[in-house]
């Protein structure tokens, strides 16, 4: 019988890294929540893990728009996607659910029970800026402690039924094993390098900040925007 710590290493050597991630896009999705992640994720393909495969999914095959509709812009970009909710790749081990102005559009339903029926089979979900909001919808926010956008924080904190506890001075919250919580826009960069230190290792980390050259944050509590906000945090109900 081996002692907990030689057992613990053993466990952690005897883990494979994940490959297959996907992004989940709805219309109006905020464009660096997806593609902020996702150049992290470029990076560690391109130095250190060559087999990562990356499936767009979203409910047809058309490209999904980030422009929304309802702010009078035509300006935005689009995307592809690969998979269908109804038919997502069987491989899938991590999900990213971005937010945008999209988060607010009234029937979502196939997506929260999409991110609901998939992440029981997931190994890890990163939840950034308002799509916490559908996370949060899909329960699987019930008694943990999530974040998300300081400049959405009255419209995010209203969701979870009042079973999440809402933390406003934050970064990023690693709210279980397997589900990382970002705050808005830029931090899913830096949520999503604290995932790669957690998962691959502080040197794997630190390589891609600096080959992206971006200046990240390291602490989860730092966090200037739920000052400029005014957001405070929101406790389950009891």
């Amino acid at each position: 019988m081996c002692g907990f710590l030689v057992c613990f290493i053993a466990y952690a050597a005897s883990e494979t890294p994940p490959t297959h991630y996907g992004v989940l896009v709805f219309p109006a999705f905020q464009l660096l929540d997806v593609f902020g992640p996702v150049d992290v994720l470029y990076g560690h393909s391109i130095f250190h893990q060559k087999n990562l495969t990356l499936s767009v999914i979203s409910r047809t095959l058309s490209p999904v728009s980030t422009v929304p509709l309802t702010m009078n812009t035509t300006f935005g970009a689009s995307i592809t996607p690969t998979h269908m909710l109804s038919s997502p790749p069987s491989t899938l081990e991590v999900l990213i659910v971005p937010g945008g102005l999209g988060t607010r559009a009234p029937d979502l339903e196939a997506e929260i029970q999409f991110i609901r029926t998939v992440f029981p089979s997931l190994r890890y979900l990163i939840a950034v800026c308002t799509g916490n909001a559908l996370v949060a919808r899909a329960g699987l926010l019930d008694g943990k402690k999530a974040t998300g956008n300081k400049a959405s924080w009255a419209w995010l904190t209203t969701h979870g039924n009042g079973k999440v506890h809402w933390v406003a001075q934050a970064r990023w919250v690693r709210s279980s094993e397997k589900i990382w919580s970002t705050s808005g826009v830029s931090a899913g960069v830096d949520g999503t390098l604290n995932f790669m230190e957690t998962i691959y290792g502080s040197d794997n980390a630190t390589h891609l900040e600096n080959a992206m050259e971006w200046t990240r944050v390291t602490d989860p509590d730092q966090d200037k925007f739920a000052a400029i906000w005014g957001a405070k945090d929101v406790l389950p109900v009891e």
